[in-house]
């Protein structure tokens, strides 16, 4: 794209002559770090979003054993805090990215073990694709984390987690650490060395108070920026996306596609999205199904929670199986595959490109 705009600079008569008199002038911009616009337009200003991360899977099958080993030989405590294993995509230069905006991990606790409680700016969430037994305290609460729940950590929230069980668990981490380094919003605070709650309670306090469908507490009536839900239980998310499959099969229109059944979690206090630099959906696929191929502004990382598929992403097919991560760089078109009655959990910097009028999205035959 940088050289079609070099012939149209040339074409136009952008491109000045090479003096000696030019290149003191450039020196002269080097020197006072200066930049002349006509050198980048290509790059600063492209004809369409031209991302450096790259597409990319992640095979649980390679992830969990080295998860597993890393539990073996890396303890936790203050310092390390987490053993979480950050997902670098290959085309951000090493850094723990899975995309510019959002970080993704698997996190690894060993039986009997306690990750010590802090809090930071950035906004964090859980989600379990197998395993239980970790409970996650969050401001005193304890929530327990198990197979497909969605379990939120907005920021400044003190949280820690500890394991009840003498069995490891895994999960993957989302947070928006790559945006909040880019934007330097960052703070950090230690907090106890422990937990606060040792309980292990079926649901949370928050659950009690705010998961009754339909219904809000008249003692919390203020809005907030995220949901005060601290987990969205698989047994909800399961029933809502079966119902939605069952409607279609009744001639409702109740899905998003044919044979593509999808929620999104929202903060009940606003009907919006659970926290406000990261959107979670689950997407659900009947056995043969396909979605038309599609672009938007924006990352997007999807882990497949069950069943068998594919992902197409730019020219490349790649089957999925369970537990499977990859990252959807802006603009990138793409397409699932379903195999299998295929389940899927999908997390993205949305909520960002909407709210600053960045959002684009473009479907074939749409």
């Amino acid at each position: 794209m940088t050289q079609d705009l070099d012939h149209y600079n040339v074409a136009h008569g952008m491109s000045p002559e090479d003096t000696p008199e030019l290149r003191a002038l450039y020196q002269g911009f080097k020197e006072n770090h200066l930049n002349p616009l006509w050198t980048q337009t290509g790059d600063l200003m492209p004809m369409h979003p031209k991302p450096q991360a790259v597409p990319h899977v992640w095979r649980w099958a390679d992830l969990l054993p080295l998860a597993e080993k890393s539990g073996e030989l890396v303890p936790v405590g203050r310092g390390g805090e987490r053993r979480a294993i950050g997902l670098a995509n290959p085309g951000l230069g090493g850094k723990a990215y899975v995309s510019p905006t959002l970080w993704a991990a698997i996190q690894y606790l060993g039986p009997r073990e306690t990750a010590p409680e802090h809090r930071h700016a950035q906004n964090a969430f859980r989600f379990v694709v197998e395993g239980e037994g970790v409970w996650t305290v969050v401001d005193g609460d304890p929530v327990r984390m198990s197979r497909g729940d969605l379990l939120l950590t907005p920021g400044w929230r003190f949280h820690g987690h500890h394991n009840d069980r003498d069995a490891p668990m895994a999960w993957i981490d989302g947070l928006d650490i790559p945006f909040s380094q880019q934007m330097d919003v960052g703070f950090f605070e230690f907090g106890s060395d422990r937990v606060t709650d040792y309980a292990t309670p079926n649901y949370s306090r928050g659950e009690r108070l705010w998961c009754h469908p339909g219904l809000r507490p008249l003692s919390q009536l203020q809005d907030t920026v995220a949901s005060p839900i601290g987990a969205y239980r698989w047994e909800h998310t399961d029933r809502a996306l079966t119902e939605q499959l069952l409607l279609e099969d009744e001639g409702q229109p109740a899905t998003v596609e044919q044979g593509h059944a999808a929620i999104r979690y929202v903060n009940p206090t606003t009907g919006g999205d659970v926290m406000p630099t990261i959107r979670c959906e689950f997407h659900r696929l009947r056995a043969g199904a396909q979605t038309p191929v599609r672009r938007e502004v924006g990352s997007t990382v999807f882990q497949v929670f069950e069943g068998q598929g594919a992902v197409v992403m730019g020219d490349v097919r790649h089957p999925l199986e369970k537990g499977d991560i990859f990252v959807i760089p802006s603009w990138v078109p793409w397409s699932l595959e379903a195999e299998t009655l295929f389940d899927l959990f999908r997390f993205s910097d949305a909520p960002i490109m909407e709210r600053l009028n960045f959002m684009r999205t473009m479907v074939d035959g749409g």
